[in-house]
Order: C-alpha cells, then sequence, then structure tokens
C-alpha cells in the first residue's frame, strides 16, 4: 500500500514539474517581435518561420535565414538565389510555421499552403500602424518611437534628480 502511495506521489510531481517547465518554456518564448522582418505580416507575437509557398522557402526568423531546396538539399543563406530575383517579399504571401524544422516535412506544407499561391492580400509589419512594431529597426516609425522612449527616460530622469536635489536640501536644512 504505502509503495502504491509513493508510486503515485512520483507521478502525480513528476506530472506537476512537467506542466511547469512548459508553461516556463511558453512564457519565456512568448515574443520575439523585435527580430521579425518588417516584410513579414501582421498578428504575431512569435514566429519561428515563415513558409512563402508562391516559392516553396522556409525563412527562419530567429538566424534571419532563408531555407531553399538546390540540387536536392536544404540551403541556408541569408539571401535569396537569384533565381528568386523576380520575388517581391513584400507582396509574397507568408504563412507562420512555428514547428521544429518544418522543411522537413515540405511535402505537408507545399500541399497544405498551396491554395495561398499567388495571393497578395496580407497586410505585413511595415506598413502596421501597431506600436508593438515600432521596435522593430526597419519600422518607418522606429526612430520616432525610439526618440518617445528617451523622451520618456528622460523625463523620469530629470523628475528623479529634482527629487534627490529637494532631498538633499532638505537633509542640507536640517544639518
Amino acid at each position: 500500500m504505502k509503495k502504491s502511495i509513493l508510486i503515485v506521489a512520483l507521478l502525480l510531481t513528476g506530472f506537476i514539474f512537467k506542466t511547469a517547465t512548459a508553461q516556463f518554456n511558453v512564457s519565456v518564448r512568448a515574443t520575439n517581435i523585435g527580430v521579425q522582418p518588417v516584410w513579414g505580416p501582421v498578428g504575431y507575437n512569435h514566429v519561428e518561420y515563415y513558409y512563402m509557398p508562391d516559392i516553396d522557402v522556409y525563412y527562419y526568423v530567429p538566424r534571419h535565414q532563408y531555407i531553399y531546396q538546390q540540387h536536392g538539399r536544404w540551403v541556408y543563406a541569408s539571401n535569396l538565389p537569384s533565381r528568386f530575383h523576380n520575388y517581391d517579399v513584400n507582396n509574397g504571401y507568408k504563412v507562420v510555421i512555428n514547428d521544429q524544422y518544418p522543411y522537413r516535412h515540405a511535402n505537408i506544407y507545399r500541399t497544405k499552403y498551396a491554395e495561398y499561391k499567388g495571393h497578395h492580400d496580407q497586410e505585413i509589419i511595415r506598413n502596421s500602424h501597431d506600436s508593438k512594431y515600432f521596435v522593430i529597426k526597419e519600422h518607418p516609425e522606429h526612430n520616432n518611437w525610439i526618440r518617445n522612449h528617451d523622451q520618456r527616460d528622460n523625463g523620469h530622469d530629470q523628475r528623479d534628480n529634482d527629487h534627490n536635489q529637494r532631498d538633499n536640501d532638505h537633509n542640507h536644512h536640517k544639518q
């Protein structure tokens, strides 16, 4: 009987630990807006990969790398190859995929997202007026966003300095 209770307790502890670990992983990976390219679609706080069905290419957001097939092998590169020189990443449809190594299941994604080939109706980050995207350096509003943050920070610094000066003056008068 004691062994059964011990086993149940251990299993329950393991389950609770696994749940807590999963929640931690989700919260750590909650957002990567600041590293998403401005040509990415709006509406996603976390993106691992974009799949571009028009050209059958993936883009790995964390490393800013395109992944495409060349001579039957997957190639990682910072730029698209010359054969895609007519492709416009701003207008082409991008599908967000947060699976690990989606190109390893390329046939599934080709089939699943074939209907998006030729679609050009996706709003991209560069054109968004949502301030959460202003953190991205290439966003047209980024410099204004930086300036506003600097002004707010300087305002806090000045208020802190004024407060410290009043405290010093008050303490000096006490002596």
